[in-house]
């Protein structure tokens, strides 16, 4: 595994997977949310964004995590291994709850300035813990049509069910 992609829905666990995946292999890891996201929330445009994850991609070796379809044929075409993340969405919700919670509470800054609040959380139309409930489902059924898709044939794809599965595909790599 040289350049590899982690993708799940939100909250499953994608950046803390490719963190714990970049350091053993002492490669660069590429958080998408960091490249696409701009202050107060905004949307990078697409040329942006795209021009950002080429860049980030000049290494030989690198792990990248996010979903983003706007990008996914720069990163799947030069991955060798897409970590898929699919978790039941009771776990996923929970962990999505929690890092909320915590996020929000302490005013960690995410990218670019950006911050959770408890109301974007809970009283949004923007809201995580909605957007993974609506994205849960298409997911579960998208990703495994675009695996099969003949351009991304190359790709060895790991899917992981559970956190202990995960942990056990950790100890593989370090």
């Amino acid at each position: 595994m040289q350049r590899i992609s982690v993708v799940g829905t939100s909250g499953a666990g994608k950046t803390t997977l490719a963190r714990q995946l970049a350091q053993p292999l002492a490669i660069p890891h590429v958080e998408l949310d960091a490249l696409y996201w701009e202050p107060n929330w905004t949307e990078a445009a697409n040329e942006v964004f795209r021009e950002r994850v080429t860049q980030a991609l000049q290494h030989d070796r690198w792990v990248v995590d996010g979903n983003y379809s706007k990008v996914r044929d720069l990163i799947w075409g030069q991955a060798d291994t897409v970590v898929w993340l699919d978790y039941p969405l009771r776990v996923i919700l929970g962990q999505l709850l929690q890092r909320s919670l915590y996020r929000s509470l302490t005013g960690q800054e995410l990218w670019s300035g950006n911050r959770e609040t408890l109301q974007k959380t809970f009283l949004s139309r923007d809201s995580i813990l909605l957007w993974a409930l609506q994205t849960y489902t298409r997911r579960r059924k998208e990703y495994p049509r675009l695996f099969r898709q003949p351009e991304y044939a190359h790709l060895q794809v790991v899917h992981l069910h559970s956190r202990t599965a995960t942990r056990e595909f950790l100890q593989t790599v370090s």
